[in-house]
C-alpha cells in the first residue's frame, strides 16, 4: 500500500493512519485505472476529470483543515498512481491556500468550491524572466477607481488555460521590488486575460502561458494588503514545498515496487534478477534513501501541524533531499527493469518523466540549498 504508514508512525496521529489507507484505496479505485494522458490536449481534460474526483472523494479537505501531514498522505498515494493527478492536487492547494488566508469573502467562497472539485485554481507568479528571483516580476498592477488593471504576462503556470480562477502576483509599486508585490484573484472571464497558449512538457501536464492585457479586476479581489503579496506567496509556498517532497516520495514508492516485483520475476542466467548483489545493492540503496525522504517530508509536515509559523528551513531540507532521491530511485528502478523500463507504456518510463520537474519547481534544489544554508548561518549553528 502507498503511502505506507508505519515508516513514519512516530509523526502521524491514529487519524492519519486511517486516512492513508483510504487515500490508497481512493488512489487504487479512482485514479490508477485511469489511462495515461498521452498528450497535452488529453492531459488538459483528463486534469478536470480528476479534480471532479477528488472532489466527490472528499480527498482535498485536508487543504481546508490545514492538515499538511494528511496532505502529505494524499500527494503520495496520488504520485504514486498518477503524477497528472498529483498536480492537480497540488495546484488546488496552491490555488486555494491564499485565498483560505487572506479573509476575502469571494476569495473564500472560490475556495469551497475549488475544494469540493467544482472550481480548478492556478498560482500565477512565475513569469520568463522571474523565476527563482520572483522579485523582479515584470506583471503589474495599476488602481484606477473602484478597480486595479493588470498588464503583463506569466509563464510555466500549471492550468493556464483550463483554470477557472488564477492567483496572480503583480507589482504595485516597482521600486520596491519584493516588498512591491501584491496578490490578487482574477477570474478566467475577467476582461484583458488570455491564455496565450500551452507549454508542452515531456510528461503531459497542462501547463502554459497568460497575457494581462488591461485587465481589469475589481479592487475587492486584492488579497490581503497592498505590498504584501510576496509574503503571501512565500508562505503558501512554504506550506506547500514539504508536500511536494511527499509527491516525490510518491513516485519513488511506486519505482522501488515495480523494480522488485520486476527482480522477483525476471529469470536471467538461470537465477532471478533478485538474487544478484548488484541488484540487491540498488534496491536496498533505494529503499533506504526513500525511508530517510520521508521521514524528512513528516518531520516538516508535523511542524506545521504543531504550530510552526514558518516551516522554512525543514520544508526545504524535505523538498530538496526528497525530490533529489526520488530521481536517483527512479533512474535505478529504469535501469533494473532494462529496456522494459524505458518503453512509454510502463510505469516507470512515465515516472522518469514526471519526477524531473519536481526538482524544479517551487524553489529549485540549489535555492532550497541557500535556504537551508542561510538558516544555517543565521541561527549559528
Amino acid at each position: 500500500m502507498i503511502p505506507d504508514p508505519r515508516p513514519v508512525r512516530a509523526l502521524l496521529d491514529p487519524s492519519h493512519e486511517t486516512f492513508a489507507a483510504e487515500a490508497a484505496a481512493f488512489a487504487a479505485r479512482e485514479i490508477a485505472p485511469r489511462t495515461p494522458a498521452a498528450t497535452d490536449a488529453a492531459a488538459r481534460v483528463e486534469a478536470r476529470a480528476i479534480l471532479a474526483a477528488l472532489g466527490a472523494g472528499r480527498m482535498l479537505e485536508p487543504i481546508r483543515r490545514g492538515d499538511w501531514r494528511a496532505c502529505c498522505l494524499a500527494r503520495e498515494a496520488l504520485a504514486a498512481a498518477s503524477p497528472l493527478a498529483d498536480a492537480v492536487f497540488a495546484l488546488q492547494g496552491l490555488g486555494t491556500l491564499p485565498l483560505l488566508t487572506t479573509g476575502s469573502p469571494t476569495g473564500a467562497r472560490l475556495a469551497e468550491e475549488a475544494i469540493a472539485g467544482r472550481a480548478m485554481s492556478a498560482f500565477a507568479m512565475t513569469e520568463t524572466e522571474a523565476g527563482s528571483d520572483v522579485a523582479a516580476l515584470r506583471t503589474r498592477a495599476r488602481k484606477d477607481g473602484g478597480d486595479y488593471v493588470l498588464d503583463g504576462a506569466k509563464s510555466y503556470i500549471s492550468n493556464a488555460g483550463i483554470a477557472d480562477f488564477y492567483v496572480v502576483f503583480a507589482s504595485t509599486d516597482p521600486d520596491a521590488r519584493g516588498k512591491g508585490i501584491s496578490a490578487f484573484l482574477v477570474p478566467a472571464d475577467a476582461p484583458g486575460l488570455r491564455f496565450v497558449g500551452p507549454q508542452v512538457l515531456s510528461a503531459p501536464h497542462p501547463l502554459g502561458e497568460l497575457a494581462f492585457e488591461g485587465c481589469r479586476i475589481p479592487a475587492a479581489n486584492l488579497l490581503g494588503e497592498e505590498g504584501r503579496g510576496f509574503a503571501l506567496g512565500l508562505k503558501t509556498l512554504d506550506r506547500m514545498r514539504a508536500t511536494v517532497g511527499a509527491a516525490a516520495c510518491g513516485m519513488a514508492a511506486r519505482g522501488v515496487y515495480e523494480a522488485a516485483a520486476h527482480a522477483r520475476a525476471r529469470t536471467q542466467f538461470g537465477k532471478p534478477l533478485a538474487e544478484f548483489q548488484l541488484v540487491q545493492e540498488k534496491i536496498a540503496r533505494m529503499a533506504t534513501e526513500l525511508d530517510a525522504a520521508r521521514l524528512l517530508v513528516y518531520r516538516a509536515a508535523w511542524e506545521a501541524d504543531h504550530g510552526a509559523e514558518r516551516v522554512t528551513m525543514e520544508a526545504a531540507m524535505a523538498k530538496s533531499y526528497a525530490t533529489e532521491a526520488a530521481q536517483r530511485i527512479v533512474d535505478d528502478a529504469v535501469q533494473i527493469l532494462g529496456a522494459r523500463g524505458v518503453l512509454a507504456d510502463h510505469p516507470v518510463d512515465r515516472l522518469y518523466r514526471a519526477v524531473r520537474a519536481l526538482r524544479i519547481y517551487e524553489g529549485t534544489t540549489e535555492i532550497q540549498h541557500l535556504v537551508i544554508a542561510g538558516q544555517v548561518l543565521q541561527a549559528g549553528r
